[in-house]
């Protein structure tokens, strides 16, 4: 139940938003342990003097095609399963958009399940949503 944030420079069409979304969905699904329905993601952009990146600072060079993409999860994932998720994650928006792979930086915070809400004010207890609660 990932929760994520992608902030980029503004000037980039509605296209190429949405492959950045779909993009970061796929690697999610198939590589982060993340159901096909799970999907929340907020999209900012940014003026030049709102984003604000080293061009250079591990694994640079950045263009102004950098894109940071903070994601909030419930459950920590193994080591693994995020170094495979960074890999697919770079590879698919390398082929759509065309986004470099120096050009993606990934945050992965992880909070507890009761700090998510999903609605109707009822704290998540931790049982994904497509399994039985009894």
């Amino acid at each position: 139940m990932p929760m994520s944030r992608l902030s980029l420079l503004k000037g980039k069409s509605p296209a190429y938003l949405q492959a950045l979304s779909d993009g970061l969905h796929q690697a999610l699904v198939e590589a982060f342990e993340v159901p096909p329905t799970d999907r929340f993601q907020i999209i900012h952009q940014h003026e030049a003097n709102e984003l604000i990146f080293d061009r250079h600072y591990l694994g640079g060079p950045r263009s102004d095609d950098f894109v940071l993409i903070q994601i909030n999860v419930a459950r920590v994932r193994s080591t693994a399963v995020r170094q495979a998720f960074y890999q697919r994650l770079v590879s698919l928006l390398a082929q759509s958009p065309g986004l470099p792979p120096q050009d993606v930086m990934v945050i992965i915070s992880t909070s507890a399940a009761e700090d998510w809400s999903f609605g109707g004010g009822v704290m998540y207890d931790g049982v994904p949503a497509f399994t039985t609660r009894t």
